[in-house]
């Protein structure tokens, strides 16, 4: 069934003060489109959203068995982390296995996402280093996965290296999406992003939920993933963070990633079930409101109190003497 676009909706005083559209597509894993809004085949960066399918080759190729690689550190290289000090040094661990170091990464370094943690480490006198970057651990799985390839790992981040062409190759599988002739650009972290449509990247999530049909390796390596992350779901984001709470309150049921400038993914084994969505205007709030009531729509919260829902379905907005000023909410 296809609609029109989601509408999440900013209130203010009893008017709507800002809207944001929304297109968003719901999948099942044999690939039929169950629900669609907006226009889903056109092409967008699926950015951070896609952690999960850069990582599957790494697990698929043997990778965290052969470097000892724990659940935690599994679920770090799916991750947009806020640089906490449980994320730094999780990665580090990482690199220590693969006996490497912070200067063999080649993702840049930016303050910690969590604003707490760059006022801790500003007030230490430190400045962040690339372990603190929110894509460190998913820069830590391909740099191990360039050992796997036997490649050097200079260069890892350019889209003819061996590990992009491999992480290229297996998200067209997962996507079932022609890579060779999509645009791209470096994504914040340097490293490559494909644009493709909404669907395929639904597809693939609805894969990674419900990998029957795979061969045997990728079933294995897709439920190791999904494992990791929604086992330990502060290691996928941080404190006070959507993907984080979410995946928390639904206890396992759901494995929920952002991707800049609002794109969302969700992948719902229990439906065998894949959902993605991107925000015409980038705005995360709206992805998040509209992922909220994508999950409802689908049925998987249904077993979540209203009152521990209430706050995600509708957002209160306060100002800075805490008072209400207005709600996020999505019309669906």
């Amino acid at each position: 069934m296809q609609h029109d676009s989601l509408s999440v909706q900013v209130t203010r005083g009893g008017i709507i003060e800002s809207e944001h559209s929304i297109k968003a597509v719901i999948v099942s894993s044999t690939g039929e489109v169950v629900e669609s809004w907006g226009d889903v085949d056109s092409l967008v960066y699926p950015r951070s959203a896609i952690k999960a399918m850069q990582a599957l080759a790494f697990i698929e190729m043997g990778g965290a068995k052969q470097f000892a690689f724990d659940d935690e550190e599994i679920a770090i290289c799916c991750a947009s982390h806020s640089g906490e000090p449980k994320h730094v040094a999780t990665v580090q661990s990482m690199l220590d296995k693969l006996a490497l170091s912070e200067t063999d990464f080649e993702c840049g370094c930016h303050w910690p996402m969590r604003a707490e943690t760059s006022y801790q480490l500003a007030g230490e006198g430190k400045t962040p280093t690339q372990l603190h970057n929110n894509c460190s651990g998913k820069h830590a799985g391909m740099l191990g996965l360039a050992k796997l390839l036997g490649s050097s790992p200079r260069g890892y981040i350019e889209v003819d290296h061996p590990v992009q062409q491999k992480i290229a190759s297996t998200m067209a599988q997962m996507c079932e999406y022609d890579y060779s002739t999509a645009p791209w650009s470096p994504d914040g972290c340097s490293a490559p992003t494909w644009a493709m449509p909404l669907t395929n990247l639904a597809l693939a999530f609805a894969k990674f939920s419900c990998p029957q049909g795979l061969a045997p390796e990728r079933q294995l390596a897709c439920k190791s993933l999904y494992d990791a992350v929604v086992k330990h779901p502060f290691m996928v984001a941080g404190t006070e963070r959507y993907c984080t709470d979410m995946m928390t309150l639904l206890q396992q049921r759901v494995f929920l990633k952002l991707g800049a400038e609002g794109v969302y993914v969700a992948a719902i084994p229990e439906l065998k079930l894949g959902i993605a969505l991107k925000c015409d205007d980038g705005a995360i709030r709206a992805a998040e409101s509209a992922m909220t009531a994508l999950l409802d729509h689908v049925g998987i919260t249904n077993f979540v109190s209203d009152e521990k829902m209430s706050n995600y379905r509708s957002v209160t907005l306060k100002n800075w003497e805490k008072r209400i000023t207005g709600a996020i909410t999505c019309a669906l």
